[in-house]
This record gives structure tokens, sequence and C-alpha cells, in this order.
């Protein structure tokens, strides 16, 4: 069982440790009841409390998927057993699920969008800038060639890059990942 739907998650959702792998930004604008934010790019850090921590199940969520299906894949290679949640938390909203934000938390959007808005504008900025000096066209070239591997790879530098903006960093106070590891190693 690797991908579960909203409807078995809500069913079985005490029964579960939820880790949700989006930036604290994106975190911060609402997350499922009782998750815990351990980012995507810091998985890592937190392999060693999620081995020796008693955890039930782990169940791994993101905005849409594509990250905690990512996050599954790099902890069943460390040996550590967890599913994913199908659509992620867009899917979960949409089933009429509630998601806890901290008050006074901002709207981020969803990296895969930020990732579409920064990639379209740097092509169209490419193309435009290529009209006056041809070279320019380099960087529409340069962004493609790393859409095509971010594809291939299943890896998105630029999600890494957008993810450490401040605006991706949430306005209200959220735990830091010191802190989510230590809830998670007594938890």
């Amino acid at each position: 069982m690797t991908a579960l739907a909203p409807a078995q998650v809500r069913a079985r959702l005490t029964e579960f440790t939820v880790l949700d792998v989006r930036t604290p930004g994106e975190f911060a604008t609402g997350h499922i009841p009782g998750a815990y934010n351990v980012p995507l790019d810091r998985l890592r850090e937190a392999l060693p409390v999620l081995k020796r921590a008693a955890h039930p199940e782990l169940l791994i969520v993101c905005a849409s998927g594509a990250r905690s299906e990512r996050a599954r894949t790099e902890l069943a290679a460390a040996g550590i057993e967890a599913a994913h949640l199908s659509g992620g938390t867009s899917a979960w909203a949409a089933e009429g699920h509630a998601l806890d934000a901290p008050d006074g938390a901002r709207t981020v959007w969803p990296m895969e969008r930020q990732v579409r808005f920064a990639a379209g504008s740097l092509v169209v900025l490419g193309l435009l800038a290529g009209r006056r000096a041809p070279g320019a066209r380099l960087l529409s070239a340069a962004i493609g060639s790393g859409l095509v591997f971010s594809a291939v790879t299943n890896t998105c530098g630029m999600a890494a890059v957008l993810g450490r903006l401040p605006y991706n960093r949430p306005a209200a106070k959220t735990p830091d990942l010191p802190a989510t590891l230590g809830a998670l190693d007594r938890g």
C-alpha cells in the first residue's frame, strides 16, 4: 500500500504519523491536522529520527502527490516504510476535509505553480530579450533543458531555489525542523 486516497487516510488518520514535505510557507497555509513539516530538501536530516522513532505508520503528504512520492521513495531506500497521499492536500481539501493553518497565515502558491510561473516567465523573457540580443535566447534554451532534466530525473532545482525565497517562509510562527524532529523523536 503505497498510495492512499484521501477517504482512506481520513478513515485512519489517527493511525498515521503524517509528514508534510512542502516548504514551511506552503505548510503554514494549510496542512492535514496533526502533520509534521519536514521539507523535502531536508528529509535526509530527519532519517536518523525516523529510523529510531517508533511510528505506527508514516504517511507522506505534499500539495499534489509528486513530492510525497519522491519522499516515499527516498525513505524506502533508507529502509523506512511509508505511504503517500494520492493527490496531496489539494485532493484532501477537494473532498471537503479540513486543513489546519495557524492564525494569520498567508496564502502561498503551491510549489508546482510557482515553478511553472517562474519557468514560463524566464522563457518569455529570453525570447523577448532575444529580439535585441540573439544570445539571450539561450536563457529560454537553458530553462527548457532544465525542465526536460527535471522530468527525466524527477527532481527540480528551480523548486529548491524557490523554496528558499522569503515568500515561501511562513509569516506565522511554525516549528522549525529541529523542533519538529524533537517532537517526532518523542512521538
